[in-house]
Formats: C-alpha cells, structure tokens, sequence
C-alpha cells in the first residue's frame, strides 16, 4: 500500500484544517464526506471495498483491510482523528492505536457498547436504565426457562455482535425456533418480546468538551427488520415522554463517554414509557432526515463533534419531516426514476448512495417536510415507490407537465 499521507496531502493542496480519518465507507461515510466539503475538512477514507459507497466520491481513498492492525496503522498514519462508519473495527485494533498516540472517537471503551449487546445491557443495568427482561442463553434448554419465567413464548434472541438490519435476530415462538440462533457458537442474548406501541429514535452528539445536541425524537418504522420509515417528531408523542427519551440518550452518551453521534432505539411502552431497544455510536438511519430537516445535519454534527468544534443547532426546519428509505426493488436504474420524481415534486429531496439494487437493500432515501403530515408522507412515499417500482398505484397520469409543454 503506497499513498500520500494526509500531512503531504494537506501540504499540497494548501489545507491547513485537521484530517478525518474515516473507517468504513458505506453510505453513511459518503454523507460524512458531503458535510466535510461544507466545513472544509479533508476526509482520509479507509476501507476494504474500493467501489463502495463512500469510495465512489471521497478522492484517493486507502484500500485496506481493516481488521488487519498493522495494514490500519498505516492507513491512519498522520491523521488527526479517527472515527467510524460502522462499529465492527476490533476493540483490540482501537486500543492499540490509541495506546500509539491516535485519536479515536468514539473510544474503544464507548464503542464496545454498541459492538456487544450483552455488554450494552450488563452497563445500562448497572446505571439502572429501562430494558426489556433479558438474559445470556447458552442453549436451547436456557431459551425454555427465559422463556417460562415471562409468562412463555415468544421471546427474541440475538448474536451479541455483528447483528444489524434484522440480521443475527430471530423471534422464536418454540423449542425448534431457537436452533439456528446457536448454529454459529457465538454468544446469544434473550429478551422479552416487548408488546410495544410503536419503535422511537433518541439522537444525540456529544462532544469531548460535553457539549450535547438533543435531536427531536422521532418514530422509526420497521419492516422484517429494517427501518423503512422515519417520521420527524414522532406524531403525538407527549412532550414529558419527548423530554425523558431525550434525556435518556443524554444521559447515556455521557455515562459511556460518547463522542460523536449517539442513536438510542427505543420501544414505547403501552404503559407510556420507554424502554432501550439498541445503541448507535455513529450517524444513524433514524437521522438522515436531519440532512435537509434540521438546521445541522447529524452528519456535520458528528464531525463537529470528533473534532471538539461547537455543536450546531439541531432544531427541525419545519413543522414535519419524513424520510422513507429507497429499499432495493425491481428498478434495475434508479437514474430513471429521476423525471418522474422531481417533476412531480421539486421541493422532495432525494439521496442516492451508489449502490448496485438487490432487493431489500438500502440504495438512497427522500426526504419530504411542510405542514401538513398525511399530505408529507404521501409525497415522501411516492418518491421512494418510484424508485423501487412499487408504484402500481400511480398513473401515468400523475406525471406532471414540464414547464413550457
């Protein structure tokens, strides 16, 4: 691997500003590297997949494969500070980079909470903060008694790491139902299944100096799994129980030292509380709406916060906002969906992440924001249905007229 450092770099192009290294380059880096441009700050992507997302539009990134140490070393090397766009970079790897005088935030000892349920949910007992019934299982005979001591199944297991997007998670409702979470040998939670009113999302930054910027709460709509719908603030949520969600990722990132973006998943509760569902420390899907909602985007604001700048203001821009993720459908060319949608409706914003379509996967989100919330959602998901070709239920009619024609 021969590259320029960052210091040669900087060096050449007459930039003076602190250089980002950025591990992992999926969707998220690429929107990372969007809100560097506005702040002026150079973006050293590391990443093992040299046609991904993030690595489409950052230039000269650093192929390179992370979970190899040394390899890492190199590719960090003259960086001023190191984040993350997914969490599974090896702990080991992070503390030995920081014990060798880098910069990582989150730290590794933040960072682990996300990386490791079974470690998220041991620390946020010991600080006595609401979680569903759970417990480690070491087989299935250990599934049956969680399951006895809570009234029976279903209950839901998950892998401790490596989970995301429903992946590493089952619902069982038997015996039987519980094999295949044992069938890698990896480490399995249990949990309750929690009879819930809806999902919530709790976003935060938080800087080194403590500084912390709340995000509206917002309602987070899952589908097998995968969010497919964020609705900003979450429609007819008390304002007390806004405020305690709020505080409770507050209290969460600076409990666990967060630095840089922390997303708290959240159940209500048909009780009306809550209940921590999982955590992320890096921007999240729950926040993209906040790129063209609010008046910071979570993206700048976790770069503020790595680089211990003041926060910008989180506020939403209007009165509702929602963004409907562009999963990957029968569309083979997303580019074609462009005429129709922005015809049709120029004030929708669209994020394509550059992303080869297989169904089900995230490929781009559209974001929609006014006054008025059944007229937000439909704009916001008719968009999202042009581009996955869900959209049996638009004419050709609804095309609009071009200006002029």
């Amino acid at each position: 691997m021969t590259t320029a450092t960052p210091a040669e770099v900087a060096s050449a192009r007459g930039v003076d500003a602190p250089t980002v290294a950025v591990v992992g380059a999926g969707q998220l880096a690429r929107m990372m590297a969007q809100a560097a441009i506005g702040l002026g700050v150079p973006v050293r992507l590391v990443t093992d997949e040299p046609y991904a997302s993030a690595a489409q539009v950052v230039r000269d990134p650093v192929v390179a494969d992370y979970r190899d140490l040394s390899v890492l070393r190199r590719a960090v090397q003259g960086c001023d500070v190191i984040t993350f766009d997914h969490e599974h970079v090896p702990t080991e790897h992070l503390r030995a980079l920081v014990a060798a005088g880098h910069v990582c935030r989150p730290s590794a000892d933040a960072l682990r909470h996300a990386q490791d349920k079974a470690v998220m949910r041991r620390r946020l007992d010991e600080l006595g903060l609401p979680s569903p019934r759970h417990r480690m299982v070491e087989d299935v005979a250990a599934v049956k008694a969680f399951a006895a001591a809570g009234g029976g199944y279903p209950v839901v297991l998950k892998a401790t790491r490596g989970g995301y997007d429903g992946r590493g998670v089952w619902t069982v409702g038997s015996d039987s139902d519980a094999e295949p979470a044992f069938a890698a040998g990896a480490p399995v939670l249990a949990e309750e299944r929690v009879d819930f009113v809806r999902e919530l999302a709790a976003l935060v930054a938080r800087s080194p100096s403590g500084q912390i910027a709340a995000y509206p709460v917002v309602e987070s709509v899952q589908r097998d799994g995968i969010c497919v719908e964020v609705i900003t603030p979450a429609p007819g949520l008390k304002p007390e129980l806004a405020v305690e969600a709020q505080q409770l990722a507050m209290r969460i990132a600076a409990e666990l030292d967060v630095v840089g973006v922390l997303a708290v998943e959240l159940f209500e509760t048909r009780d009306g509380g809550v209940l921590v569902n999982e955590l992320a420390m890096r921007p999240h899907n729950t926040g993209h709406w906040s790129i063209d909602g609010a008046v910071t985007s979570q993206f700048e604001n976790h770069l503020r916060a790595v680089l211990d700048l003041p926060l910008g203001d989180p506020t939403a821009r209007s009165r509702w906002t929602v963004m409907v993720n562009v999963l990957g459908g029968s569309v083979g060319s997303l580019y074609d969906g462009y005429p129709h949608v922005l015809a049709r409706d120029p004030q929708v914003r669209v994020h394509l992440y550059g992303k080869a379509v297989r169904p089900g996967r995230k490929v781009g989100h559209v974001t929609a924001y006014g006054d008025d919330l059944d007229d937000v959602l439909e704009r916001a998901r008719h968009a999202a249905a042009w581009f996955t070709g869900d959209n049996d239920r638009f004419s050709s009619n609804d095309m609009p007229q071009m200006a002029g024609t």
